[in-house]
């Protein structure tokens, strides 16, 4: 009897999982799992303790999942990519596995570790498949008319819509169950070797059932409103997906499909495009990262960026961290992300903005620093708005566009309730003036407990203007026209 290998790793699902239903296909196959947990690789990718923790969670559930369909879930950890091939390795001539079904990744160091494990693999003879499961269309599969890859969203999501409308990509149900008879009880999963701090399971609840279950919701009508309240971050306007996407408790086609069943309009123009077409930036910035492997090594995707002349200030980027920089968008936004693990999207943009746009300092700290803190936290995703953000990315947009927080802050919390909620010692500064209480407590004799701004808005950024010129004609780059 031929022995079928799944290998999870940010696929933690039995519907809708690519490998473990190709894997199941043969019917008198004994099939089995594995995840192998690389604690130091991931320190070297800055996994944030939370999503550890979330992903330990949720390794539990389908691990039960799993066994529900007569398929034993088996468990390691070992340090590092290079270990967890050599492990991979013996783990199937151990139990004479004759075929490894797993689901791709697109960063540049997990590539390179399935390229060594399929080597291996077949080495031993043993069959290896891989499928493109965490998009909705394989990289490389939308393309300018000369094949390449689209450098600007807008063209890139054209194309992409009309793939969509012509074809739908499949969405697979659970494998059916296996005649194999499992024992009742489970072994107990050995918590990671790598911190883990707990998160709000009411917020972002572990596993599968739970986030199909809020994806059904989300779709039902929160959709519809979704294009007026995306960017508030007072109100749960959001799906939340963001972690069940990162990890693989969810898919982006259940999502397309769920949207679909929902809003059946969603593909044309209208309410409930405008989340697709967020689903679709996603898989850009995962296209991307496949068209141009650069982007997995700290390197900005306009090669003149390069020369930015970025500072390095201690104190100002302490300061941003801690959510101490005078500017209350700013500083509830990054009080939200440390306390929670999560950032609203509209606040993302901003709190990138201004350590990029405002302090000068270097996207890539900010990238690395938001990787160490988000529970949904994704390469493609947040390199991409990074460096969006940071005008050295994939954008039509000039280098020169600049957030002003303070206005940012009137235009999507203009009451403050956000602000209030994460900055208790501006709980007395009146609506009218939450977004400059320095200048009501002044005009006010009022004494505040909260740091006044480390810089000033329009000086700051005639500096960063002024660094950026210098950068494009160091590199003798055209202006725009």
């Amino acid at each position: 009897m031929a022995t079928h290998l799944v290998w999870l790793r940010n696929d933690l699902r039995i519907n809708d999982n690519s490998a473990l239903w190709a894997a199941c296909r043969q019917r008198e196959a004994e099939v089995i799992a594995l995840f192998i947990a690389t604690p130091q690789q991931w320190h070297q990718h800055d996994m944030s303790p939370r999503q550890a923790d979330y992903i330990w969670h949720s390794l539990q559930l389908v691990q039960q999942a799993l066994a529900a369909k007569g398929i034993v879930m088996h468990y390691y950890q070992c340090a590092d990519f290079s270990a967890s091939v050599d492990y991979l390795a013996s783990f199937c001539a151990e139990h004479q596995v004759d075929a490894l079904f797993y689901n791709y990744q697109y960063e540049f160091n997990e590539r390179e570790r399935d390229a060594a494990a399929g080597r291996q693999l077949m080495q031993q003879g043993i069959r290896v498949q891989g499928f493109d499961d965490s998009v909705l269309l394989p990289p490389g599969s939308v393309q300018t008319g000369s094949q390449k890859m689209y450098k600007v969203f807008t063209p890139f999501s054209k194309a992409y819509l009309q793939r969509l409308r012509a074809a739908l990509p499949e969405c697979l149900p659970a494998p059916a169950a296996r005649a194999t008879a499992l024992p009742e009880t489970l072994p107990a999963l050995a918590p990671f070797d790598y911190p883990r701090a707990a998160f709000d399971h009411q917020q972002f609840p572990p596993g599968e059932a739970a986030a199909l279950q809020r994806l059904r919701a989300f779709c039902r009508q929160p959709v519809l409103d979704y294009p007026e309240q995306r960017d508030l971050p007072a109100l749960d306007g959001t799906s939340r997906l963001s972690v069940c996407l990162a990890t693989g408790t969810l898919s982006p086609r259940q999502c397309l499909h769920r949207l679909l069943r929902e809003q059946p309009q969603a593909l044309e123009e209208g309410r409930a495009s405008v989340w697709l077409n967020e689903l679709i930036w996603r898989d850009f910035y995962r296209h991307l990262l496949v068209a141009f492997p650069a982007l997995c090594k700290n390197q900005p995707f306009m090669p003149w960026t390069k020369k930015v002349a970025w500072q390095d200030n201690p104190d100002h980027f302490a300061a941003w961290q801690q959510g101490k920089t005078g500017y209350p968008i700013v500083d509830a936004a990054m009080r939200q992300m440390n306390r929670t693990g999560w950032m609203h999207n509209r606040l993302r943009m901003i709190s990138a903005s201004f350590l990029v746009k405002d302090l000068q300092i270097n996207w890539q700290r900010g990238e690395r620093y938001f990787m160490s803190q988000l529970i949904d936290g994704d390469l493609a995703a947040n390199n991409g708005g990074w460096q969006w953000t940071a005008s050295t990315g994939t954008d039509a947009a000039p280098w020169f566009r600049i957030f002003n927080p303070t206005t940012q802050g009137e235009r999507f919390d203009k009451q403050g309730q956000f602000i209030r909620r994460w900055l208790p010692e501006l709980a007395n500064v009146p609506d009218s003036a939450i977004h400059d209480p320095h200048g009501w407590a002044k005009k006010n004799n009022q004494r505040l407990d909260y740091p006044a701004p480390i810089v000033e808005h329009k000086a700051a950024r005639q500096k960063t203007l002024a660094i950026f010129e210098a950068a494009r004609n160091a590199s003798h780059v055209m202006p725009p026209e």
